[in-house]
């Protein structure tokens, strides 16, 4: 063997590869990270109503517990890529998991709703560390023909963290009350952000790149030239904000007539993320098979059927549609941001903010917008409104197909 070949096997053998130890420790991390984060992002959720009567604030008023996190994780995302650019995609997650655990135990103790509200910005803030580098290590560090599932398998953390911080808080609130649901809360992202510390592999590929903003700038125009990432990064805009849609308003068409659920009955319905956790591991193995291109669109016309399947006033039909949406959305949503990861090459870690910031802007924008629809027509505006956008992702989808191939993409 030549110099050269063996400098290229052992290139080739630095990557993480399914079925070792390494690959099974980083997909352990990645996931518990995706869980903490988006546990801690989303924990209050459950408790606006309770914490609305506790700080004697309107209901608009006390959403900002939510809103005021995910806002400032938007807007911290392409900071916080640059930094990992410059400091490494492992300081940078763990850092960012650390800090959000320290954060989110400070929560139980505030004595006011601006505390509050100042503490759950500054969580978002911290947070982004995390998605933003996410991406990047996963697409630097593990082999190519095994990406697809490691993506899926982060996802999937996101996915589980998201229901299981939800429930959990309500949960421990309903037996004890609402500052031991957050310290709980706290406490679990603190193991969480432990676990990742210790069991993270080191990165082997990251190389440190300069963040002047002139290089920003040339990194930016190079994304945005790219021949696939910028319709990437609009099919993540409307994937969210058809995703947030649907179950922002699905409440509304359940508590009216003829279902008349409960709260809690309708709080049951984000169990469906379940359906999402198993979508993401299985959509990931899928894309390692198949490829990208094919599961695209096959994704996005599952979550057009699963809108669809929702319009009759039967409970069964509604809840199998939402299932299929929402298995649909995950599978979508893995299969783009792997996506990025690999088109993006060494700019991947501002690839996977500018996907992300999309990401969140289309929950904001399109979530209101969803509203809109329900207001004109009910839940057959909903779902026309949501048929739309996902047309539009279907057309992304095929019109993706027919790119010219480049190298790893």
């Amino acid at each position: 063997m030549s110099s050269h070949d063996h400098a290229n096997a052992t290139n080739i053998d630095s990557f993480l590869h399914a079925g070792t130890r390494p690959y099974r420790m980083a997909n352990l991390a990645m996931f518990l990270g995706g869980f903490a984060c988006f546990a801690m992002l989303y924990g209050t959720q459950p408790l606006l109503p309770l914490l609305s009567q506790v700080f004697k604030v309107s209901a608009t008023e006390v959403s900002l517990s939510v809103s005021v996190s995910t806002g400032a994780l938007a807007l911290a995302l392409i900071p916080a890529s640059l930094l990992s650019d410059r400091f490494g995609r492992g300081p940078m997650m763990t850092l960012s998991l650390v800090l959000a655990a320290v954060l989110s135990l400070l929560c139980p103790w505030v004595t006011s709703f601006n505390e509050l509200l100042v503490l759950r910005a500054l969580l978002g803030i911290t947070l982004a560390g995390l998605p933003a580098a996410a991406m990047a290590y996963l697409g630097e560090e593990v082999a190519p023909n095994a990406q697809g599932r490691a993506m899926g398998l982060y996802i999937a953390g996101n996915a589980f963290g998201g229901m299981s911080g939800r429930f959990l808080t309500a949960w421990v609130t309903d037996h004890f009350d609402w500052q031991t649901g957050l310290l709980v809360l706290g406490a679990l992202g603190a193991i969480a952000a432990l676990a990742f510390w210790f069991g993270l592999p080191a990165s082997r590929h990251f190389q440190r790149r300069s963040i002047s903003p002139a290089r920003v700038l040339a990194d930016a125009k190079n994304l945005m030239r790219d021949a696939g990432l910028p319709w990437l990064f609009l099919s993540a805009f409307l994937l969210m904000g058809g995703f947030v849609g649907l179950y922002n308003f699905v409440t509304f068409r359940l508590v009216a007539a003829p279902f008349s659920l409960g709260q809690t009955a309708i709080g049951g319905i984000f169990l469906l993320y379940m359906v999402g956790t198993l979508a993401s591991a299985w959509v990931g193995q899928l894309v390692d098979r198949i490829g990208r291109r094919q599961v695209l669109w096959m994704m996005a016309a599952l979550m057009l059927l699963g809108v669809l399947v929702t319009l009759p006033t039967h409970l069964g039909a509604v809840i199998v549609g939402i299932a299929i949406f929402t298995f649909g959305f995950f599978g979508a949503h893995t299969t783009t941001s792997g996506w990025v990861s690999r088109r993006a090459g060494a700019s991947r870690a501002l690839a996977a903010a500018v996907y992300l910031s999309s990401y969140y802007l289309g929950s904001s924008v399109l979530g209101t917008a969803v509203g809109l629809a329900w207001d004109a027509g009910q839940w057959i505006g909903v779902v026309s409104s949501l048929s739309l956008l996902l047309i539009g992702v279907l057309a992304i989808a095929l019109h993706l197909t027919r790119l010219p191939r480049i190298v790893n993409a």
